[in-house]
């Protein structure tokens, strides 16, 4: 395994997105356990894009206009869900009380979706992970799993961080309401923005 490898992940991985949103704001709005809940979802999430790369159906993406615009758009519509309801206090920016905390199932499926519902990161995959590959290789299907496996410890990893640091000052956000309606208003923003860069994106 290359150490351009893993160069790149660790930046691809760190960039901010909607699997790193969706770990702040677990972090924040719940504390350090909700954001590793999180962190795993959202490593979870990135599981059928790589088997999608692995087995080549996201060939099937980059041929199928029709394909792919139809998950494009659900991921654009599911993103805008998002910000609706933490402008409503109903999402991802929540705060609960302890004694009545989101299941993890739910915060698991959140995260999920997000990452499910962008055929971006499966085209993606297909391009990045055969360029690790080396010429010849004996067996590249155990190669390109090797890889994926290593990529989605890198990506829990940095989501973890992110999260817990988030929730180390989640303290500092919770009792000051003009600074949660900011934040609000930010992740809210942030999700819009996101579901904007998806809504024009080609294959």
């Amino acid at each position: 395994m290359s150490l351009e490898f893993l160069i790149t992940s660790l930046i691809v991985v760190a960039s901010p997105g909607t699997g790193v949103l969706v770990t702040l704001a677990a972090g924040l709005s719940r504390g350090a356990r909700a954001a590793v809940v999180a962190a795993f979802g959202s490593t979870l999430g990135i599981v059928p894009h790589m088997l999608a790369a692995i087995t080549g159906l996201a060939a099937l993406l980059h041929t199928s206009a029709v394909a792919f615009q139809v998950i494009k758009y659900l991921g654009v519509a599911y993103l805008l869900y998002m910000a609706w309801m933490t402008l409503k206090e109903h999402g991802a920016l929540k705060i609960e009380a302890d004694h009545n905390p989101r299941s993890d199932g739910q915060v698991i499926v959140s995260a999920i979706l997000v990452n499910v519902l962008n055929p971006k990161l499966s085209i993606f995959f297909f391009a990045f992970l055969p360029q690790f590959i080396p010429v010849g290789e004996a067996n590249p299907l155990s190669q390109m799993l090797e890889l994926s496996l290593v990529f989605m410890a890198m990506t829990f990893a940095v989501f973890v961080i992110y999260g817990v640091f988030a929730a180390s000052v989640r303290d500092h956000v919770i009792f000051r309401p003009r600074i949660l309606a900011w934040m609000r208003r930010t992740f809210a923003a942030a999700f819009v923005a996101l579901g904007a860069k998806l809504a024009v994106a080609d294959r």
